[in-house]
């Protein structure tokens, strides 16, 4: 398939280009390249690559892009509640505004997939499993402005979203700043964490299955179409103490303590059912204590805090 991937050249589109690729697909990424990578340098030799640098909230540019594309991955965002904070009009205008232009410009036969976030939960029930059908109480402007970008995907005939779980794993665009890859890091360089509100639980996901995951929903589109699906490992709903005792496990040396005082700013804490996904077929390859092994790898190369969105 011809696909337009904004966006592309980010923490998962660095990921996920190259796999589209190798499966035989045509790809034209659209990024900004806002953090100055050049994670996509290694695709340029294909000829059924192509990279615009440009901005997913230029109409005219992305119509263009539209009119040579069977499908459509909008992965263009500002990622996670801290720099949304900083930019609330990118946040409106990326987030939201242009998936929302994407969605008015697509014909009816032009495919989208699109990419959310289960912190569109924001705090669930106790103990209780949150599924596609759970209520969205999204506590962030990042949050907020996903789940109504998911709802324009949605209204279309020609639509499907991943609520994708916490994504952790080495990339060529790194992301130092999320969850997983943050305690793994502080591990390997600082040997000790402070955790707040240690009791707090997520749901987690490797990004070469989300690789997988797109791949999956574009081999499978006619019978999944419409629906959104939670995506992440269906036996890591971990608080954040539970993480750390993982990671202890492969570096013994790691020290963690849950700091008697203080509060973390992100509030999100809940359990996700991916049970709608799995019924598709498809399975994670990834488990957590295989991605940590490859981030202790990785942080070994990657020696700064660079690497991440604030």
């Amino acid at each position: 398939m011809r696909i337009l991937v904004t966006g592309g050249a980010g923490y998962i589109g660095s990921v996920l280009t190259p796999a589209l690729l190798q499966a035989g697909h045509q790809v034209t990424v659209l990024d900004t390249f806002l953090f100055r990578q050049n994670s996509l340098t290694d695709c340029c030799h294909q000829e059924g690559f192509d990279v615009v640098r440009g901005d997913c909230r230029n109409e005219p540019l992305v119509k263009s892009l539209l009119a040579k594309a069977d499908l459509v991955i909008p992965l263009a965002a500002l990622v996670g509640a801290p720099m949304c904070d900083q930019d609330p009009v990118g946040a409106q205008t990326i987030n939201l505004e242009a998936v929302q232009m994407l969605c008015r410009l697509a014909s009816k036969d032009q495919r989208i997939l699109m990419p959310v976030t289960n912190s569109g939960y924001g705090i669930g029930e106790k103990e209780k499993m949150c599924t596609e059908d759970s209520p969205l109480r999204p506590i962030s402007l990042y949050g907020t402005t996903k789940v109504r970008a998911e709802e324009a995907v949605l209204q279309r005939e020609n639509g499907m979203s991943f609520r994708l779980a916490t994504v952790f794993g080495m990339s060529p665009r790194m992301r130092i700043d999320l969850l997983v890859n943050d305690f793994v890091y502080r591990a390997v360089h600082d040997r000790a964490v402070v955790i707040f509100e240690g009791h707090f639980k997520r749901n987690f996901i490797h990004i070469r299955d989300i690789a997988r995951l797109f791949l999956h929903g574009i081999e499978n589109f006619e019978t999944m179409k419409g629906r959104t699906y939670n995506a992440g490992l269906d036996d890591a709903n971990l608080s954040k103490l539970e993480l750390c005792a993982l990671i202890q496990k492969q570096l013994p040396k790691f020290v963690y303590l849950e700091a008697p005082i203080g509060e973390d700013p992100d509030k999100r804490d809940y359990i996700v059912s991916n049970q709608r996904l799995g019924e598709t077929g498809f399975r994670a390859e990834w488990s957590l204590e295989r991605g940590i092994a490859e981030l202790i790898k990785g942080y070994r190369i990657l020696t700064n805090r660079v690497h991440s969105n604030v």
